[in-house]
C-alpha cells in the first residue's frame, strides 16, 4: 500500500518536474513571474483529451500540446512586449483567457477517455515490467526533454536567454532584439508546461479545466526546492536539480495526505510549505551573501 503511495507520487512528481522546467525557465532565466502557466497546464491537457478521443495517436500528443503551448506563451511575450503591458498583469490577462479557450476546446468542463489508448497503454508499456511501466514510461520522457532542454540551453539562442535575464541591457548593446528572446523564453516555458498537462491529462485518462489551479505555485515550489536543497551540489547540473525538487515536492505532499491530512486543508498545506520554502530560501542566500 505505501510502496504503491510512494511509486504512485513519484510519477506524479516526474510528470509535474516537466513543469518545472517550464517554470525554471520563466522564474530563473528570465526573471518573469508568469502566471499564465496556469492556463497553459490544462491547455495542454484539454488539446490532448479531445485528440485522444479522436483517435489520434497519443505519443503526437505531447509535441503538440507543447506547441500549443508555446503559442499561448508567445502570446503573454506580445501583450508584454509590444504593448507595454506589465509582465505580472500579462500572465494574468493571458491566463484568463486561457480559461475560456481550454472550456472551448474541451466543450465542457471535463472530459473522460479510460477506453483510449495512452502513452501509458500503447506498445511502449506492453514490453516494460507491468508494475512499473507507467514509471519507466515517465522517466524516458523526463530524460528525454531534460537533455533536449540541456542541448538548447548550450546553443547560442539559449544563451541569449540566459543573458536577458541576467543583464537585458547587454543583450541590446550586441543589437539583439530582447524583446523576441523574451518571447522565445516564454514560449519554451510554456510549451514545457502544456506538455506536462498533456502527460497528466493521459496519466489521470480525462481533462478537468480547474487541473491548472496552482501551477505555477507547484512549478516554483520545485524550483526552490531543487536549487536549494542542492545549491551546494555542484556536480548537479539545474535542470537535474529542479526534476528532483518536483520529485521532492510532490511526495511532501503524498506524505501529508498519508498522515491523515484532509483533501479540501491540500492546499492550504500548499501555500504554508511555499512560504516555508521561500523563506529558508531567502535565509540561505542572504547567509551565502554574507559569506561572500
Amino acid at each position: 500500500m505505501i510502496l504503491n503511495m510512494l511509486q504512485s507520487a513519484a510519477e506524479q512528481g516526474l510528470i509535474y518536474a516537466v513543469l518545472a522546467l517550464g517554470l525554471y525557465i520563466s522564474y530563473s532565466v528570465l526573471d518573469f513571474p508568469d502566471l499564465s502557466v496556469d492556463g497553459t497546464f490544462p491547455l495542454g491537457s484539454a488539446v490532448t483529451a479531445v485528440l485522444i478521443i479522436g483517435g489520434l495517436n497519443p505519443w503526437f500528443c505531447l509535441p503538440i500540446a507543447f506547441l500549443c503551448g508555446a503559442a499561448a506563451g508567445t502570446v503573454t511575450g506580445i501583450i508584454h512586449v509590444k504593448l507595454n503591458v506589465t509582465n505580472l498583469l500579462s500572465g494574468i490577462l493571458m491566463m484568463t483567457a486561457l480559461y475560456s479557450i481550454n472550456l472551448t476546446i474541451a466543450g465542457r468542463s471535463n472530459l473522460q477517455f479510460y477506453t483510449q489508448p495512452t502513452i501509458f497503454k500503447g506498445a511502449l508499456a506492453s514490453v516494460l515490467p507491468a508494475g512499473y511501466a507507467k514509471l519507466l514510461i515517465i522517466v524516458i520522457c523526463v530524460i528525454v526533454v531534460k537533455l533536449l532542454f540541456d542541448l538548447y540551453m548550450k546553443t547560442k539562442s539559449g544563451m541569449l536567454l540566459r543573458a536577458c535575464g541576467a543583464n537585458e541591457q547587454l543583450v541590446k548593446s550586441l543589437n539583439v532584439d530582447s524583446g523576441k528572446v523574451k518571447m522565445l523564453g516564454l514560449a519554451i516555458a510554456n510549451g514545457l508546461v502544456a506538455l506536462s498537462g498533456s502527460m497528466m491529462c493521459q496519466y489521470n485518462m480525462g481533462f478537468d479545466v480547474t487541473t491548472g489551479t496552482g501551477s505555477m505555485v507547484i512549478g516554483l515550489a520545485s524550483v526552490i526546492i531543487g536549487l536549494t536543497i542542492f545549491r551546494k551540489v555542484k556536480f548537479l547540473g539545474d535542470t537535474i536539480k529542479v526534476i528532483f525538487g518536483g520529485v521532492i515536492y510532490y511526495f511532501c505532499i503524498s506524505a501529508s495526505l498519508m498522515l491523515g491530512l484532509k483533501p479540501q486543508l491540500l492546499k492550504l498545506v500548499i501555500a504554508v510549505l511555499f512560504l516555508i520554502i521561500l523563506t529558508i530560501n531567502s535565509k540561505l542566500f542572504k547567509g551565502g551573501a554574507a559569506d561572500a
